[in-house]
């Protein structure tokens, strides 16, 4: 029997059965992207996560609103409202303006995103589209007693709302230990509390983006973005909040707060988090020399890597890992991956040319069964993969005349693949005679185009480099840039 659908709830800490607050209709945020660099792979999973649950809810049946923001202000370098805000330092570096920098990033986000067959959210709301919402959420924080105004920023009042909810009910932290281990900030003395963290930020006159507000020209916090643009394309109260797990932390604790001491209520019932990647067992990190974008590694231009892998095969290694579970990059389990991939769609390009039988050897519908009731289980990519390459030697067992299939079955074979190769994973050949290969070709370019603009020449020559390597041959003139197959 196919059992109801279960997701692990880090609120809860545990599996609950997915209940959704309107049903079908259902209400999803997650956390996008910060656009002021090329979007990192930690980035990709997440979202190639969501977009795998985003598929199986619409799938099951019902109405989903999935709403990713953009965030494109109010970041600061650090996460408790020190450092330089990212985008005016990037734009400062690039010498171009802040919304240059928002523009150029974000369409490389949705290219990467196209690239790995990911479908686009409902709303895709931006911070600096939002900035009249975020002013009015903080009126009422502000109203109910929750934050405090010192000389044009405004805080959240950690400490009190404490008295009456549990600041850290999401990550479970001992709140005493969490002010014995947070340590005062330069700048930061005019903050009630240590913990206490800035709704609006009073602006320098220097700053490059800033807005009015009742307090004076500023910019808004990080963390009140996500808050007030959930609440207006989701209602105070939806069905599941999302991100990396590096987010729950500090990020989705002040929103789960910030959202509290406006409407006195939890903002979403279910809360989901993906894991963190690591490249040999060592975590992934720009300071640790391991980091990779996608498309160094669609290249292969990072010395880690000995080879480029497509998109397709890079979204298919993720999918052998499940959402919560640590993914591990190496050389040899993108190999794996690689095969494992090619034998997928090899077989489902056999599935025309199969001819039923009046009698079956095979039965389909225990496979279906074994997939959604894996999928039903906080959504375990791996083991359907697993019962997917059971059909896979069906297939091949078919076409080689070892084994008969009816045409029911045959029909329901063709189905279970459809569903869940195509539909719910987003999985496609990569034939690069269709032309995509060309589009995967002219990104990595003007990747490297962007680079040398930036004068990194380190990454124009391995992007370069790393072509010549799979026998990709670049040619640099006036008119720009053109290949050619070694």
């Amino acid at each position: 029997m196919i059992q109801d659908l279960q997701l692990y709830n880090t609120l809860s800490r545990k599996k609950e059965v997915f209940e959704p607050l309107n049903a079908p209709h259902v209400g999803m945020y997650v956390c996008g992207p910060t656009v002021y660099s090329d979007v990192h792979l930690g980035n990709c999973r997440t979202f190639i996560s969501f977009d795998l649950i985003f598929r199986y809810l619409k799938y099951s049946g019902y109405k989903v609103r999935y709403v990713r923001n953009i965030t494109d202000a109010g970041h600061l370098e650090g996460d408790r409202d020190e450092g330089d805000d990212k985008f005016a330092k990037r734009a400062k570096l690039e010498q171009l303006e802040p919304m240059e920098i928002v523009q150029k990033y974000t369409l490389g986000f949705h290219e990467v995103l196209r690239m790995f067959n990911t479908l686009p959210p409902s709303i895709e709301p931006t911070a600096t589209g939002h900035i009249i919402e975020q002013i009015e959420m903080i009126k009422v924080i502000m109203d109910n007693g929750y934050a405090y105004e010192v000389d044009g920023t405004i805080y959240f009042d950690v400490e009190k709302y404490s008295k009456k909810y549990n600041y850290t009910i999401l990550t479970n932290r001992n709140l005493d230990d969490l002010l014995a281990n947070t340590r005062e900030l330069d700048g930061q003395g005019d903050k009630h509390g240590r913990l206490d963290f800035a709704l609006w930020i009073k602006a320098k006159p220097e700053t490059l983006m800033q807005w009015a507000s009742p307090w004076g020209m500023g910019f808004p916090g990080w963390h009140i973005e996500c808050s007030a643009m959930s609440a207006k394309y989701l209602g105070s109260e939806f069905d599941i909040h999302g991100g990396g797990m590096d987010l729950a932390a500090t990020h989705h604790t002040n929103e789960i707060a910030q959202s509290e001491a406006c409407s006195h209520h939890q903002p979403a019932k279910y809360w989901m988090h993906t894991n963190m990647l690591t490249v040999n067992g060592t975590r992934m990190s720009k300071s640790a020399g391991n980091g990779f974008l996608p498309g160094e590694l669609f290249t292969g231009s990072h010395p880690l890597l000995k080879k480029g892998y497509s998109p397709m095969t890079v979204k298919f290694f993720m999918l052998q890992a499940h959402y919560r579970s640590t993914l591990d990059f190496s050389n040899d389990a993108l190999d794996a991956s690689e095969k494992g991939f090619k034998r997928m769609m090899n077989a489902i390009a056999l599935l025309p040319k199969l001819v039923a039988s009046e009698q079956s050897d095979v039965a389909i519908e225990p496979i279906r069964i074994n997939c959604i009731n894996a999928m039903n289980d906080d959504f375990n990519s791996p083991v359907v993969i697993a019962e997917l390459f059971e059909a896979v030697r069906i297939i091949n067992t078919v076409y080689d005349g070892s084994a008969k299939i009816s045409a029911t079955e045959l029909e329901a074979l063709k189905k279970l693949m459809d569903d869940f190769v195509t539909d719910i994973f987003g999985l496609k050949d990569e034939d690069t005679s269709n032309g995509e290969f060309n589009e995967v070709l002219d990104m990595v370019i003007n990747l490297r185009k962007e680079a040398k603009e930036n004068k990194d020449y380190a990454t124009s020559d391995m992007i370069r480099v790393g072509l010549q390597k799979i026998g990709i041959q670049l040619k640099d003139s006036k008119e720009g840039t053109t290949w050619s197959k070694v």
